[in-house]
């Protein structure tokens, strides 16, 4: 396993963090028919509540948040929060998870920030956060992109699908047939100025994900702890019932 290496120059850790919170959630159905699947509790709380508390930890002041499906419980869920730096950007029409990035840059800003799915849910190893991990080899001089990835081999609670290898200097490849060795997580650092010539439109963020590789500007970490696919009802009470076993998170 190969990681980028450390930066000469550190840069500060990113300040905002956009969650993608729109989607309908149609393979977690029946529960995402009244509730929002970053809203689908794990471990007593929603997905969303322990993202949002990750960030926090790493000091990420404005996070914005975007929503479609259901919006009406992940703005009560918010509001319960009480905190104004909180942003939700809301979308009549769905925008895909590249054109709802672009839509929510007015909140985000055009440098660099956390970029994380919110069905992402795991648990960190022992060299400390995972975010903290992405901000240290985080270099805007030769990425657009690092991303938070999963070794295929250790996932045993959910099942993994080999999106991604590494080359030996940390860039990711993606395995068109699904057979790397590593799975994306959906946590990321992103560059904004890579959505500079995308349209206001919907549109995939694998499409800039696959630009910044051919650029050779996109990167990959390998994450220390666990991390789970929360796609099915029975990811959910698999990873649930681990939980409870292992008396932690």
């Amino acid at each position: 396993m190969t990681n980028p290496p450390l930066p000469a120059k550190r840069y500060s850790k990113p300040q905002s963090a956009f969650i993608l919170a729109a989607g309908k959630g149609t393979r977690m159905r029946p529960i995402t028919d009244h509730t929002p699947k970053p809203m689908v509790t794990v471990a007593g709380k929603p997905l969303l509540g322990h993202l949002i508390e990750k960030l926090w930890a790493e000091n990420v002041t404005h996070i914005t948040l975007n929503t479609h499906h259901l919006p009406e419980v992940i703005d009560k869920y918010i509001s319960s929060l009480n905190r104004p730096d909180i942003k939700i950007s809301y979308e009549p029409v769905l925008l895909d998870t590249g054109g709802g990035v672009k839509q929510a840059l007015k909140y985000i800003g055009d440098s660099y920030f956390y970029h994380i799915n919110g069905d992402a849910f795991w648990t960190e190893g022992s060299e400390g956060s995972a975010l903290s991990r992405l901000a240290e080899r985080w270099n805007p001089e030769n990425m657009d992109i690092i991303l938070l990835l999963q070794p295929v081999s250790s996932m045993h609670v959910t099942p993994g699908v080999g999106d991604y290898d590494l080359l030996d200097n940390g860039q990711a490849v993606r395995s068109k047939t699904q057979t790397g060795a590593y799975m994306f997580t959906g946590v990321r650092i992103t560059s904004g100025v890579i959505f500079n010539d995308m349209p206001d439109a919907s549109f995939s963020f694998l499409t800039l994900m696959d630009a910044a590789e051919k650029k050779g500007r996109l990167y990959g970490m390998v994450h220390q702890g666990d991390w789970h696919h929360i796609s099915t009802p029975d990811d959910l009470q698999a990873v649930n019932t681990h939980i409870t076993l292992i008396g932690n998170i």
